[in-house]
């Protein structure tokens, strides 16, 4: 494959000076960045909304005091996980960490194939030689079976997505209408919420990224280092562990009603530093709390590294900028691959109710992308658009109703797009310094968060806003329609000290999280999808060490999944700790009603 020249060095993003400093508050997480504990005590910082803040503290994290470990918000060009390729062309190896083994070389093309006697099918196949290596590990640990808890931003039960906020079905939605209910999450008598339990975040000496978090009516499952953790939804106690030889380095946000997922990963601990490659394909039962499966996919006799794994209609898609592959979720059978040459491959799939692929062509200076429905059986392209010239990066904000996100830099416009046919429906100009939302589409295809696709329409937060009190900020959340791109009129607001982010779609009501101000504790609300009137159905308490802990894991930095009445918060890195600060891996909240 011709290899395009590399890009610009990716810049982080780089926070606002800090407000002044209250002395009465401890010193505050930092939204979930990894912290290396000061030479001498530090100046408490503020918590979210404190006041004398004069800029938007929800959006602005404190900066680390070691840059080079500072993991990037969702809104950030983000660096590749921890298989990042030094000839990458389109995406940059994390500062510091050294490339792991086994990178394909200049001009290899990406060759994938099944382990023999699996067959191949479809029509994406290509005819150069594919390898795919198989390995299957089992765990036998037993916990009841249950049924999916939805968590996407469609409202589908039938296909579920544990994504805070990604994109997912869309069951009940009308492609213009307005009709409210249908959702089972319900009214709690008392929505006053207690600590269920609280998971330590791991001490680690590198940051390492611990993303995937996956709800059940049986069991929260959340990726630690190098392993994954089934907890009781209500108690927290541990119902099983499955031990990976590396950590996760791409978890999918979607499940199918099995309660199966996949992950890829590192295939050993890598030394400090440094990165063993990010090969390891597997498939999880997380009612059982095993492996079903393991893989890799070779080019030549290289494994390639993975920055995309999802999970659509029984099938498992990988997705890197060397190419990717498909395999049944059940048996790790390879099902199809997809097409490459010089210029073209699939850069990564979204997935949930329906599989859809971004495929880029062209040199890294004069890129083209499209957005391809796919069959998850076969491979077969059911539709296509092509984006339009100048948008470089694209993420998936929802599969069905199938919208994505189109930029150069950050998410500036997203594209409502008809999934049996290919045509624009609806282009919805968002420019960043008015409306949240937070997609990456370097390495993140299926990695929306704070945007939400359902009910015929476009759920989008706006930035902050004054609010009523002093110093205080707020903000909206809005909507527009999905066939004419035009805002509906619909609004909801957070309230005084408040920041409202959508989650998911309930049915064809939407839910969304409200980040607190500094004497509150956090909120779930639901919101009507005809009238847009706002109910309340948990509310944290507003304790200072609660408070603490909460404000760490905003959704910017952390993941949230709402189901049954109770809310996880958890951290997607895990690090060495400040030993001013108290965080946690994952909070649950939940309510007696």
């Amino acid at each position: 494959m011709t290899q395009p020249p590399p890009p610009p060095p990716n810049q982080p993003p780089q926070p606002q000076n800090q407000p002044p400093q209250p002395p009465s508050q401890p010193p505050q997480p930092g939204y979930g960045y990894p912290q290396a504990p000061p030479a001498q005590p530090q100046p408490p910082q503020p918590g979210y909304g404190y006041p004398g803040a004069q800029h938007n503290p929800y959006a602005q994290p404190p900066a680390p005091p070691h840059p080079a470990q500072q993991p990037p918000g969702y809104n950030a060009q983000q660096p590749p996980g921890f298989g990042a390729q030094p000839h990458n062309p389109y995406a940059q190896p994390v500062q510091g960490a050294q490339p792991g083994y086994g990178y394909p070389g200049q001009g290899l093309p990406p060759t994938v194939a099944a382990k023999p006697g699996t067959g191949t099918g479809g029509g994406r196949n290509n005819t150069v030689l594919l390898i795919v290596v198989a390995a299957v590990v089992a765990i036998a640990l037993i916990i009841g079976g249950g049924i999916w808890y939805a968590g996407s931003s469609g409202g589908d039960d039938k296909n579920p997505d544990t994504a805070s906020s990604s994109g997912g079905s869309n069951g009940t939605g009308r492609s213009g209408g307005t009709a409210g209910g249908g959702g089972k999450e319900k009214t709690p008598d008392d929505p006053a919420a207690k600590v269920l339990f609280q998971v330590p975040l791991p001490q680690a000496e590198d940051t390492v990224f611990t993303a995937g978090s996956w709800l059940t009516d049986t069991v929260y499952a959340k990726t630690g280092v190098a392993e994954i953790v089934g907890y009781d939804p209500a108690k927290g106690t541990r119902m099983w562990t499955l031990k990976l030889p590396g950590p996760v380095c791409a978890a999918s946000s979607h499940a199918d009603e099995n309660g199966r997922t996949a992950i890829a990963f590192q295939p050993k601990m890598p030394a400090k530093g440094s990165s063993a490659g990010c090969s390891q394909i597997a498939a999880i039962d997380l009612t059982a709390g095993k492996k079903l499966w393991t893989k890799t996919v070779n080019s030549g006799d290289v494994p390639l590294n993975f920055q995309n794994v999802t999970v659509a209609q029984g099938t498992v898609a990988v997705g890197s900028l060397e190419g990717g592959a498909a395999f049944d979720i059940a048996s790790g059978k390879v099902l199809w691959q997809p097409k490459t040459d010089d210029t073209c491959f699939d850069e990564g799939y979204g997935g949930g109710a329906r599989l859809v692929a971004v495929r880029r062509c062209g040199t890294y200076d004069n890129r083209q992308l499209h957005i391809q429905t796919i069959d998850p059986k076969s491979g077969k392209v059911i539709s296509e658009y092509r984006m339009p010239d100048g948008v470089d990066y694209s993420a998936v904000v929802s599969t069905d109703p199938l919208v994505v996100s189109g930029s150069s830099t950050n998410v500036s416009d997203y594209f409502s797009i008809d999934n049996r046919t290919g045509k624009l429906l609806a282009r919805i100009s968002a420019p960043k310094d008015t409306y949240g939302g937070r997609c990456s589409g370097l390495t993140q295809i299926d990695g929306c968060r704070q945007v939400v696709a359902g009910n015929g329409r476009l759920y989008l937060t706006t930035e902050a806003l004054d609010g009523k009190g002093t110093y205080a900020k707020t903000n909206e959340i809005v909507a527009f329609d999905l066939k004419t791109g035009k805002p509906t009129g619909q609004r909801a607001e957070a309230g005084d000290g408040y920041m409202l982010s959508p989650l998911r779609m309930d049915g064809a009501n939407l839910l969304a999280y409200k980040a607190p101000p500094y004497n509150k504790g956090g909120q779930i609300v639901s919101i009507d999808g005809g009238s847009f009137k706002t109910t309340k159905l948990l509310e944290n308490p507003a304790t200072r060490s609660v408070h603490e802990g909460e404000t760490s894991l905003l959704p910017e930095y952390a993941e949230i999944l709402f189901g049954g009445g109770r809310l996880y918060m958890s951290a997607v890195y895990a690090h060495k700790s400040s030993p001013y600060t108290k965080e946690y891996l994952v909070m649950a909240f939940g309510t007696d009603g």
